[in-house]
């Protein structure tokens, strides 16, 4: 059944976390060979989208230093309005919680939530499958979101398996410093030759973030950070990013932690889920129309 057009879109754009990372090795290309395990959390940036009269496609919100033919978002659009010929524009806003160079995936999830929302609201009726061919050219972490499922990622992570894991709460810090992942990457100092494993593995034994050692030693804060929540769990660093994390049984647990703790870090309580928001919202969008 033909969905209704909508003049505008709201949707959430939602954080994930890398629950392990490992680096297998460096391609000839100069990406590196991954093993990760994405999941999503309901803590969200909230964006809309407007129909615009003509072509153009235009960002109310600025992003400080970043001119918007730069900005993922607008690439994103720019994106799907050429590889669908759509003649219409559109109107995006954002309201931005998620760190920017935290690892919580911010940047990419925007950008997925971008070209899923115009999807709908251009009627340019492109696949999952088509939009992530789109979403790969803008970043590697950008395919999971328009997946919208927690999945196990190989290659520079766009290579996905959808599984199904437990969804616990999760108390997520968030150290102020923003790290720079190509920098981190390209230190000659960073392990890159970690065994590959399989699903089953990181469930009964676990996994370890690759990139974490490295930025303890350039990133005080977060060696900090991840030191004072490892008291309380297994304390990981998300990602190539700042952003450190503990999962915890019930929000009760997660609550009683962050109050020992939120006097020397900001952060957040979020619980895990294996879909989406973004993904949940359109569905219910969709169910709305029939």
């Amino acid at each position: 059944m033909k969905q209704t057009p909508h003049a505008s879109l709201q949707l959430p754009s939602p954080a994930k976390l890398n629950l392990f990372l490992h680096v297998l090795g460096r391609r000839s290309d100069g990406y590196h060979s991954l093993q990760t395990l994405f999941q999503f959390l309901d803590y969200s940036d909230q964006m809309q989208f407007t129909l615009n009269d003509s072509p153009e496609i235009s960002l109310t919100t600025k992003f400080p230093n970043l001119p918007q033919q730069e900005n993922l978002i607008y690439k994103a659009a720019l994106a799907l309005q050429n590889h669908t010929r759509c003649s219409q524009g559109a109107v995006i806003s954002i309201d931005k919680r998620l760190p920017m160079g935290g690892g919580l995936g911010g940047g990419s999830s925007n950008a997925a939530t971008t070209l899923l929302g115009l999807n709908q609201l251009w009627q340019t009726q492109c696949s999952i499958d088509e939009l992530i061919e789109i979403g790969v050219t803008l970043g590697a972490d950008v395919p999971v979101f328009i997946l919208g499922h927690a999945a196990w990622a190989e290659g520079i992570g766009e290579q996905l398996k959808s599984v199904e894991i437990d969804e616990p709460w999760y108390l997520v810090l968030t150290p102020n410093c923003h790290v720079d992942t190509g920098e981190i990457f390209r230190n000659k100092h960073l392990t890159r030759n970690t065994s590959p494993i399989r699903i089953a593995a990181f469930l009964t034994e676990g996994g370890k973030n690759d990139l974490q050692e490295i930025v303890c030693v350039h990133y005080p804060e977060v060696r900090r950070a991840l030191n004072l929540l490892a008291k309380f769990g297994d304390a990981k660093m998300t990602g190539s990013g700042s952003c450190v994390f503990c999962s915890f049984n019930s929000e009760t647990e997660a609550q009683n932690v962050f109050q020992q703790i939120q006097h020397e870090f900001n952060g957040f309580i979020a619980k895990g889920h294996n879909i989406s928001a973004t993904h949940k919202a359109l569905e219910l969008l969709t169910e709305n129309d029939i």
